[in-house]
């Protein structure tokens, strides 16, 4: 049985927090839990589900406010990139895969957004917060940081197969969810010919966006 997921509205800026189990074990892990992390665990216990680990994909405060409450509510570390997951002895970094029933999470670095940015990979589910919406890309405060980004995307998160599932951190695009396919092909971040055409873009974003009517 396939990974089952299910993505939460949390509130925010249209913030997603997602749990995601192997259905025949019920091990899960959360991912983001943010403003509301009550539902999540909420959706955890009417699932029969029962949590192992939880994730943030980088350190800004809209996905790691909710950390000290689902803390208190589980028990459970809440775990970025770098951090020792006290149950396994696994660190987050790239490459780690953390055991999940019959399955497992892969986590993928991706700076950019963050220098701290991860998307978490498991059974065809490609988590990835802030790093890569449907239709846009996460905003970077530097060139060099835009680089780093251009980097992860074109090198690390293209690479999936296209129909891989993408399950972004907000709900900036058209649809909650998209395919690594369907980004490939229409992301207008991901149709540019090389990295200056893509710096380009994130310089003149505004102003593409009025253009072709994208909220």
């Amino acid at each position: 049985m396939a990974l089952t997921v299910r993505q939460i509205r949390v509130g925010g800026d249209r913030n997603f927090a997602y749990l995601a189990a192997d259905p025949e074990t019920g091990e899960a892990f959360a991912l983001d839990p943010s403003f509301d992390p009550q539902s999540v665990v909420r959706a955890a216990r009417d699932e029969g589900f029962r949590l192992r680990y939880v994730f943030c994909t980088h350190d800004h405060s809209d996905h790691t406010s909710g950390n000290d409450e689902i803390r208190r509510l589980t028990g459970l570390e809440p775990l970025l990139y770098g951090y020792l997951c006290p149950e396994t002895g696994l660190t987050v970094e790239d490459g780690a895969r953390f055991p999940l029933g019959r399955l497992s999470v892969e986590i993928i670095h991706t700076p950019g957004h963050t220098p701290d940015s991860i998307c978490l990979y498991s059974d065809g589910n490609l988590f990835t917060g802030d790093t890569l919406f449907v239709g846009k890309v996460g905003g970077t405060a530097t060139d060099e940081d835009a680089r780093q980004e251009y980097d992860s995307l074109t090198s690390r998160l293209m690479a999936f197969p296209p129909e891989t599932k993408v399950w972004p951190g907000h709900d900036y695009g058209t649809s909650p969810s998209s395919d690594i396919g369907t980004q490939r092909s229409t992301n207008p971040f991901l149709t540019r010919p090389g990295f200056e055409a893509f710096l380009e873009l994130k310089r003149n974003w505004a102003a593409y966006k009025r253009e072709h009517g994208i909220a």
